[in-house]
């Protein structure tokens, strides 16, 4: 992962995501109501407008055959082909290695018979995989330092986010709140993946008064790139903390955009959403729904 490439592509992966969640848990708050919602850690295709047939568990065969061919790529050593241990690439590989567990236990258990009742223990794998990242992030064998340090640190806030928001909603699955922030999170988290690839990885936006340099051998590193780890120095002390500055910025401007776009999916869904409205009639409970698109299914239906 140690390359422009090896950032930009989780990154656009965690990004999708991460919208596809946060959407998608909107929507379901939305439709089913606070007293009905439960929160989910991945989401069903259920359209019926799309002109190709999509199998319900997309989501997660997409997760597991992304994390399966990203450990593979770092155990490989892409483009050496080699087996080689080398410790950061088999750090890497380990996270893919949790999320492809959790993405074929959860869909091992949708099929089976039970699924309601082994809920929690996909929650308690969604939450195992932010964990063990949390934890690979901290005890990293290659030593970020400097700059690129205090972007990896930066990035372990948002893995922390995402744990605890995890966390909660296993024992608390109708929090929209946490619900909400654990997939904004994970949005968040593929967000700063970009940034921190153009930023540490592209020299023409490395800051003023710093620039790219090797720290390891010349033999290639497990992500092919030439070498052991890229690193950022800055000349002076006054362009590292400008530097340091500049991060915290971006990251002060990343939350602002994934708030503002959280925000916006809030009020847009909230105009096309069936809204319930719960009446007691006749000793049962009847669920009146209002929608353009409800409207012309009650006039379909026969009346009793």
């Amino acid at each position: 992962m140690g390359t422009f490439l090896g950032h930009i592509i989780p990154g656009l992966a965690f990004t999708i995501i991460g919208i596809w969640h946060t959407l998608n848990t909107i929507k379901t708050y939305k439709l089913k109501g606070p007293s009905n919602f439960t929160s989910s850690t991945w989401f069903p295709f259920t359209s019926t407008t799309t002109p190709v047939t999509i199998p319900k568990h997309s989501e997660l065969y997409l997760l597991l055959s992304f994390s399966a061919a990203a450990a593979a790529v770092q155990i490989l050593d892409y483009p050496l082909l080699s087996l080689s241990f080398k410790p950061d690439n088999y750090e890497h590989a380990t996270m893919f290695l949790h999320l492809a567990v959790y993405a074929s236990v959860a869909l091992a258990v949708d099929l089976s018979a039970s699924p309601d009742a082994l809920r929690s223990l996909v929650g308690t794998l969604a939450a195992s995989v932010f964990a063990q990242e949390l934890f690979l992030l901290s005890f990293h064998s290659v030593d970020h330092a400097g700059l690129e340090g205090h972007y990896h640190w930066l990035l372990q806030l948002v893995v922390a986010f995402s744990f605890l928001a995890t966390v909660t909603t296993v024992g608390l699955p109708s929090s929209f709140m946490a619900a909400t922030v654990r997939s904004a999170s994970v949005l968040f988290q593929g967000c700063w993946f970009v940034v921190m690839g153009f930023a540490l990885w592209l020299p023409r936006f490395l800051p003023k008064g710093c620039y790219s340099t090797e720290s390891g051998s010349d033999t290639g590193s497990g992500s092919g790139s030439g070498s052991f780890m890229s690193a950022v120095a800055c000349r002076t002390e006054e362009a590292s903390q400008r530097a340091t500055a500049l991060a915290n910025l971006q990251f002060s401007w990343t939350l602002a955009g994934i708030a503002v776009l959280v925000a916006y999916l809030c009020l847009r869904t909230d105009s096309k959403c069936v809204e319930y409205r719960k009446l007691r009639s006749g000793g049962g409970d009847v669920s009146l729904i209002s929608s353009p698109e409800a409207e012309d299914l009650k006039q379909s239906q026969p009346s009793v």
